[in-house]
């Protein structure tokens, strides 16, 4: 692991604070914000553990405060595919060389955030194709790809949000339903790797307040800041750090 030193702690905390406010306020997020800059700050794999470790403690948190919108039938639906292939996402991380794995993690936050992009330019107003089923061949699909860029990348949520687009799943159930989904890959996914993220003790404090006040402010802005405008600047933010994480392995190659 790469030593913390000041500035890193420093880093690590802004990163969780910013990606915890915003896994409040849109109900994702945090992995996507937190992910390549936390790996940027310590090493791919023990930085994917950490954000693993955060966002399930984070999705738990806010999953007690929106828990009754949870369907729990989609999240089934998601939940069996997601935890078959979360095995095969850990022998991936164990095995690729630090800087490889770095390009990979950054580049599956890219390769993820366009997909976001390209099923929200393309779903026709209204469509809900799918919807009355729940989308069970988009839920296989979708669940496969959470589970196994979860263990990899720590980033479970944007197979997520395309299948939410696709479907025409309400927002307020899918953000509820997601948290669910998070705490379960992200416990799944600590197993599967055999070993918990290393800190030091200040980096667990510092890191464990960051995470309570972000989703302690996110919840106060949650009605206050456009939901649009949050989205916006997950986007703006994850891109950032992928391209500065898959840049750094590319180098270090």
């Amino acid at each position: 692991m790469t030593a913390v030193t000041a500035g890193h702690l420093a880093g690590l905390t802004a990163a969780v604070l910013v990606g915890a406010g915003t896994q409040r306020i849109t109900g994702l997020g945090f992995a996507l914000v937190a992910s390549p800059f936390i790996v940027l700050l310590t090493d791919p794999f023990n930085g994917v553990l950490l954000v693993n470790a955060c966002g399930m403690v984070t999705a738990l948190v806010v999953l007690v405060q929106v828990w009754r919108d949870v369907d729990t039938g989609r999240a089934g639906r998601l939940l069996v595919p997601a935890l078959l292939t979360v095995p095969a996402g850990a022998w991936v991380a164990r095995h690729l060389a630090a800087p490889l794995l770095a390009v990979l993690v950054g580049g599956l936050v890219l390769l993820a955030l366009a997909a976001v992009l390209v099923a929200a330019r393309f779903r026709r107003p209204g469509e809900t194709s799918g919807a009355a089923t729940g989308g069970r061949r988009g839920a296989l699909l979708a669940g496969a790809g959470s589970g196994f860029m979860n263990v990899t990348a720590g980033v479970g949520g944007p197979a997520l949000t395309v299948y939410a687009i696709s479907t025409g799943w309400p927002q307020r159930s899918f953000a509820a339903t997601a948290q669910l989904v998070f705490a379960a890959l992200g416990a799944a996914s600590l197993a599967a790797k055999g070993a918990p993220p290393s800190l030091p003790p200040a980096g667990w404090v510092a890191v464990g307040a960051a995470l309570l006040v972000g989703v302690v402010a996110g919840d106060r802005l949650a009605g206050r800041v456009p939901a649009q405008r949050a989205r916006q600047a997950v986007v703006i933010l994850a891109l950032a750090g992928a391209a500065i994480t898959v840049g750094k392995g590319v180098v270090q190659l």
